[in-house]
């Protein structure tokens, strides 16, 4: 690389969007949930798109954190410390959004048992075995109290996982960068292999079940796995992003507008997301006031049910929807100030400003 490509270089890694586009995705998730939820889309015309968009948004999480989370590994001086950033990063807030509803449903009287049975569920990511909480939502459209929590379990089973994975990436790429590269691949359709198996089986005998278990994490890895290869090849990704970001608009485009071939979407949404965190642009200092996008992500579901219950959609869906972007971005930099921020090691980045 020449001289100005390596301070672009240099500058790309440091100055990146990342932040930015975990705000977009979180902001997307809230939006259609907030529709959804509050039936504000009354002829459905709107929601299929938006539960693609929604869909696109948690995948593109997962590349992210792939790609940040498997940077953060490397950093990591011992599995304890690696352990312990992302139980820091990850754990109180959740917590916190865990025992708030549970506490309120306590409060109205909701049955001891049945709180303590979403309590031990739900704070060990099980919240499929209890989504709900007696007393709250109980006649609103949907009655979880946080549909939206279900990608964490994943997220965590990564984290978990990374613990092997990391280690074998490192060995397979002094042994040769093209065996880990075919390691990769094997991954990524295997993945792919266990989402058509899943879904296909799930239409045949028309079983929910089957396609919960298409989006759990082996379905997932894809996503996960090419965020990983982002990391690993950011150099060279960086040296050739224009080409590999209009691929993945391409790759991208054909995954979601031909069916037999959505199995390109994981490669192509992370060539576009690369195109986006690292092309050339002004910075986008998302978290210069607070990273959000966790907060806001793992608060909204909630607020939009506490809200519908309180019947404030059913009075005015505009001042419905208005308050609930207030007290969603209120929550969210209460839970950065004064939970998330506070349970990073005092060496974060985020801490330093």
């Amino acid at each position: 690389m020449d001289a100005m490509a390596k301070a672009w270089h240099g500058t790309a890694m440091r100055a990146n969007r990342f932040d930015f586009l975990r705000l977009v995705f979180a902001s997307t998730v809230f939006i259609y949930h907030l529709i959804v939820l509050a039936v504000l889309d009354v002829n459905g015309l709107w929601e299929p798109r938006l539960a693609a968009l929604a869909e696109l948004s948690i995948q593109g999480f997962f590349i992210i954190s792939g790609a940040l989370v498997y940077g953060s590994w490397e950093r990591s001086h011992s599995i304890a410390d690696y352990a312990g950033k992302r139980f820091r990063r990850l754990y109180p807030a959740y917590a916190v959004i865990i025992v708030f509803p549970s506490l309120i449903a306590l409060a109205q009287g909701g049955a001891v048992d049945a709180v303590m049975r979403y309590l031990g569920a739900n704070l060990v990511f099980a919240n499929f075995l209890a989504p709900t909480l007696p007393g709250l939502f109980e006649s609103q459209r949907f009655e979880e109290v946080n549909g939206a929590l279900w990608t964490l379990k994943i997220e965590v089973m990564f984290y978990v996982s990374l613990v092997i994975l990391g280690p074998v990436t490192i060995w397979l790429k002094r042994r040769s960068p093209r065996i880990l590269f075919a390691f990769f691949i094997a991954i990524y359709f295997a993945s792919e292999l266990w989402r058509l198996v899943f879904e296909t089986m799930a239409v045949e005998r028309g079983e929910l079940f089957f396609a919960q278990i298409a989006r759990q994490l082996p379905g997932q890895a894809a996503f996960f796995t090419t965020g990983i290869a982002l990391w690993i090849w950011r150099d060279w990704t960086l040296q050739n992003l224009r080409a590999v970001s209009r691929l993945g608009l391409v790759l991208l485009a054909v995954s979601l507008t031909v069916p037999e071939l959505d199995f390109l979407c994981a490669v192509g949404l992370t060539g576009a997301i690369a195109g986006l965190a690292w092309g050339r642009g002004p910075a986008i200092p998302a978290a210069k006031f607070g990273d959000i996008s966790y907060g806001l992500y793992i608060c909204h579901f909630p607020i939009v049910q506490a809200l519908i219950a309180a019947g404030l959609f059913a009075a005015n869906p505009i001042l419905g929807a208005a308050l609930s972007v207030t007290l969603v971005l209120l929550a969210s930099f209460a839970l950065w100030y004064f939970v998330e921020r506070p349970s990073l090691r005092p060496d974060s980045h985020y801490r330093s400003g």
